[in-house]
This record gives structure tokens, C-alpha cells and sequence, in this order.
């Protein structure tokens, strides 16, 4: 079958994201992957409502991706929208601007299917692997997922933990004090045994790990200056780096924390919360570990958007706006 060029953007609370891909019998070759931090979620926790500087923000990022879209000849468009903009009473406003501005619809899908989508992106190449957890830690909401690579996943939930959400919710000094953080993991443990039945989180062998949080940590705990994808991906953090890693960044006012090595200075803002939210989980599921994944809802929607053709969810042909 001849691969299909798809272009991905993902319109995060955090992040604004572009994936443009060859996809062919099931697999996803990367021609371009770019993240800008927009924040658009900032506030939305608290007060409800996209705020302008954050949806200007989030469309001059996409007036960019769109060039490159452009530049790489994709066939079809899908553009994704999360956590913010499910919780947000005005997400339509940014919809409308990225349609009306640069032909990109972009459909705001549920927790069910970012769950869904990640999985599959995130378990590409896997099959025959073992139980596998799949945690993608976001600015709004925090995916966790169960399932056997290369099926459907047999458990989700999309929580209302994030980086970005917690952050603001508790985090309220610089640097931010043992009671805060301690407020933070006391939600995390609280939401993830609510949420996530203890059959499921015993029967896990393999945890996969996500997006900003964890590929952040696995930089920073190689000193990778600048970002190496390669290798990022498929790097193991065990429980006590990510708790050093946790401590050391903790401790360090925002200022500082922008210079450590390896980590965004952009990320720096809500790294510490999203540390918080991973430390748990891994407690929580009794892993020993978790490996870094590069591919997540990105490739996954860029599957789902080459097996659906035409039909696929907020997609269209790459025409210029």
C-alpha cells in the first residue's frame, strides 16, 4: 500500500504539537515532529474560559506547522484538542480561528479516545508484548491505559490530573514547599485509586511513559543538551532517579530550574507537578520502572486517520487557507 502523508496537530493544554507522517501497513515514518509550549490551559482550571493571550499563542504556533504542512505535501489534516479545550466554555472560539485561518478543523475528543488513540500510538511495533500500562501525563488530564499492544485496550481512564492543573491548584511558591507537593501526590494517590481498580493496576508488566513529563526527565537525567530523540526513546527511568530528580527540581526556584540541563525552559513552570503525578503512578501500579515512549497520540492518530481513509475524524484534504 503507498504511504499516505498525514499531518497531526495537537492542540494540548500545554503543548501545541505537530506530527507530519508517512504512513504505510500500519507503521508511521516521522518527516517532521515540532512542539512549541503555548499553555493554553493556563487558568482554565479555575476559571473556565480560554484566555486570548492563550488562544493567540496557540494559532501563531499553528500559522507556522502550517508552512511546514505545506512544504511536506500532506494529503490529509487532522487536528486534535484535549483537556483545555473539553473543560473550556469558549473552545469553540479557537476551533472556529483554526478553520477560518489555516483550513485546520480540529475536533475536541473525549478522554475515551485520547485514551484510545495514545495506546495505539504508543504500543506501535509491539505486539506480543506483555499486560502493558500506558501513562500520558498532560497539562489537564493524565491518561492511564491497559491492554495488550496491538488490541484494543482492555481498561482506560482519563483522570483530571495534569502538570498544569495541579500546578496551579497547589503550587503556589517558589520553590514550592513540602506541604504542596505533598498536597499534590495526596490528589495523585487519591484520584488513581478511585479511578483505576486495583485488579488492573496488579496485573500490569510493562509500563510505557508519555509525553513532556517523562521524556523531560529522561533528558535530564542524561544531560542532553541539545534534545536527543533517539535517545529518549526507549529510555527506562526507574523509581528512585525519577524521586532524585523530583527532589533536586523541587528544591530549585523557577529561575534556576529554567537552566537545569536537559529540561525545556518553557517545561520548567509545571515540570515539578507532572514529576509528582508520575512518582505516584509508578507507585501505585508496583512498577519498577517505566520506559520513555517518543510515539503517543500523535502516530496514533495518524493511524487511525491512514485506516479510516476519507472518513477519518477531523480530517481533511491539505489545502491552503
Amino acid at each position: 500500500m503507498a504511504a499516505k502523508r498525514i499531518a497531526v496537530v495537537d492542540i494540548g493544554t500545554n503543548s501545541t504539537r505537530l506530527l507530519v507522517a508517512a504512513v504505510a501497513d500500519g507503521r508511521v515514518e516521522e518527516l517532521e515532529r515540532r512542539t512549541e509550549v503555548t499553555r493554553l490551559g493556563e487558568g482554565v482550571d479555575s476559571g473556565g474560559r480560554l484566555s486570548a493571550g492563550a488562544i493567540e499563542r496557540v494559532l501563531s504556533t499553528v500559522e507556522g506547522y502550517r508552512g511546514t504542512i505545506d512544504a511536506l505535501g500532506a494529503e490529509r489534516i487532522v487536528g486534535i484538542a484535549t483537556s483545555a479545550m473539553r473543560d473550556a466554555d469558549n473552545g469553540s472560539e479557537l476551533a472556529d480561528a483554526l478553520v477560518e485561518r489555516f483550513c485546520v478543523e480540529t475536533r475536541t475528543i473525549s478522554g475515551e479516545e485520547e485514551s484510545r488513540l495514545t495506546f495505539l500510538g504508543a504500543t506501535v511495533d509491539r505486539e506480543g508484548e506483555p499486560e502493558t500500562l500506558v501513562i500520558d501525563i498532560g497539562g489537564g488530564s493524565t491518561e492511564f491505559v491497559v491492554g495488550l499492544p496491538g488490541s484494543d485496550p482492555q481498561f482506560h481512564v482519563s483522570t483530571r490530573l495534569g502538570s498544569v492543573r495541579q500546578t496551579e491548584r497547589h503550587l503556589r511558591s517558589d520553590p514550592p514547599l513540602p506541604d504542596q507537593l505533598e498536597a499534590v501526590a495526596g490528589e495523585a494517590r487519591a484520584v488513581i485509586e478511585s479511578e483505576v481498580p486495583g485488579r488492573g493496576r496488579g496485573e500490569v508488566q510493562l509500563g510505557l511513559a508519555v509525553a513532556g513529563t517523562p521524556t523531560s526527565l529522561a533528558a535530564v537525567d542524561q544531560r542532553l543538551d541539545p534534545y536527543d530523540p533517539a535517545r529518549v526513546h526507549g529510555y527506562r527511568l526507574e523509581p528512585a532517579a525519577c524521586e532524585r530528580m523530583l527532589a533536586m527540581l523541587a528544591a530549585l526556584p523557577l529561575e534556576r530550574r529554567r537552566e537545569v540541563t536537559g529540561l525545556h525552559p518553557d517545561r520548567a513552570p509545571t515540570i515539578v507537578a507532572g514529576v509528582v503525578i508520575l512518582v505516584e503512578a509508578i507507585r501505585s501500579f508496583g512498577l519498577a520502572g517505566v520506559e520513555v515512549s517518543e510515539r503517543d497520540i500523535l502516530h496514533g492518530a495518524a493511524l487511525a486517520a491512514a485506516q479510516e481513509g476519507e472518513g477519518a475524524p477531523g480530517g481533511q484534504r491539505g489545502t491552503t487557507g
